[in-house]
């Protein structure tokens, strides 16, 4: 898939947040690469991550450093659609729309305090 349907893609995901939680979302970028850098990726198919301080524990002194960041693997995302696809008897199209989402909830998750116990569902 090209970068720009993708790009619209999360543009989707993030409109389908909820107001509550757009209206919190402060001081937070929301980027696609390609793959993880060189050594991020443990093994397991790595598809977004969050780099930053939680919104629950930011100051007054986390104010003036850089925005947290949420980062979508694009081609991981593809490569996991691609074999899920199959398995579940769905497009391909149909399935990267549905883990873009899914990543994007998951990873906003993390920006909004909830660890990996609390996003097991997402």
């Amino acid at each position: 898939m090209k970068r720009e349907p993708f790009l619209e893609l999360v543009r989707e995901a993030l409109d389908g947040l909820p107001g509550m939680f757009r209206g919190r979302m402060e001081n937070i970028a929301v980027v696609v690469e390609d793959y993880p850098p060189e050594g991020r990726d443990s093994g397991d198919l790595l598809l977004g991550v969050f780099e930053g301080i939680p919104r629950t524990e930011q100051s007054v002194f986390d104010l003036g450093s850089g925005p947290a960041r949420v980062v979508l693997f694009q081609k991981n995302i593809e490569a996991y659609a691609q074999d899920a696809a199959g398995a579940e008897g769905r497009s391909v199209e149909e399935m990267i729309r549905e883990e873009v989402r899914l990543t994007v909830l998951h990873e906003l998750g993390h920006y909004f305090g909830l660890d990996e116990d609390a996003l097991e569902d997402v």
